[in-house]
């Protein structure tokens, strides 16, 4: 693994307590940047941040569906990071499988508002603090589903396809105040989110990708990374694939 140059930087990462979010965070400590893990899982957070050492790592419990509760876990992170230079989008839930005919409506809505509701609220809150700093790197997590659309997963598409919409709505936006905007769009990954979905929709994601394998978590983080880097420096507005060549665009 080659060391990324995040010493003295603060990055926020939402959902950072599993999955693609942990191995954001662990990639970023292990590269010099204070962490701000934001999640609903108090004591997975508390593990994660004892075994980091050499940087300062900050735990919330924030429900990213709730704007009030995204604003206090900004004012209360910002009295620890007087700075925040970088915000990852990782939390998300893949919903259930289902028809859209079938589908129903609570569930459609929760999955909206925390994998799309939840991404504004925290880009809304804190490009304003980037853009008093003049700098700012934000990255959200988006899916291969999102430019696709993966039948049995209307809910989890449409709200990605949004995630990328937005992303590069944002991107244009502050595109000249030192803030670069970019989002990731991986195939299907090995993490907990998989418990969410039937093994039958796990075989056909996977049947779809010319590697033939699910992505690993340290693929997405070392990419996701990067875009946190001052090197990110031309690029705002992208979409970087992740899909072991299932990807057509």
């Amino acid at each position: 693994m080659n060391k990324l140059d995040m010493k003295g930087r603060s990055v926020i990462v939402t959902g950072g307590a599993s999955g693609i979010g942990l191995a954001v965070v662990n990639r970023l400590s292990q590269s010099g940047a204070n962490v701000a893990i934001w999640d609903l899982n108090e004591i997975a957070m508390a593990g994660i941040a004892k075994n980091i050492t050499g940087v300062d790592v900050h735990t919330e419990k924030v429900d990213v569906a709730n704007f009030a509760n995204v604003q206090e876990a900004f004012e209360s992170t910002k009295k620890i990071f007087s700075n925040i230079d970088g915000l990852v989008n990782c939390a998300g839930i893949a919903g259930e499988n289902e028809t859209v005919a079938n589908y129903r409506v609570e569930e459609w809505l929760k999955v909206h508002n925390i994998n799309l509701n939840g991404a504004f609220y925290t880009c809304k809150t804190l490009i304003p603090h980037m853009e008093n700093n003049k700098y700012g790197r934000i990255v959200n997590i988006a899916s291969i589903a999102g430019k696709e659309g993966n039948p049995n997963a209307s809910a989890y598409s449409s709200s990605k396809a949004g995630v990328i919409s937005l992303t590069k709505s944002i991107g244009k936006e502050v595109a000249k105040k030192g803030i670069t905007v970019n989002c990731v769009t991986p195939a299907v990954v090995k993490t907990p989110i998989l418990e969410q979905v039937s093994e039958q929709h796990i075989e056909y994601m996977v049947s779809k990708i010319p590697m033939g394998r699910l992505g690993l978590v340290e693929e997405i983080a070392s990419m996701v990374c990067w875009l946190c880097t001052e090197d990110c420096s031309f690029t705002t507005g992208g979409v970087f694939d992740l899909s072991g060549g299932r990807a057509t665009y």
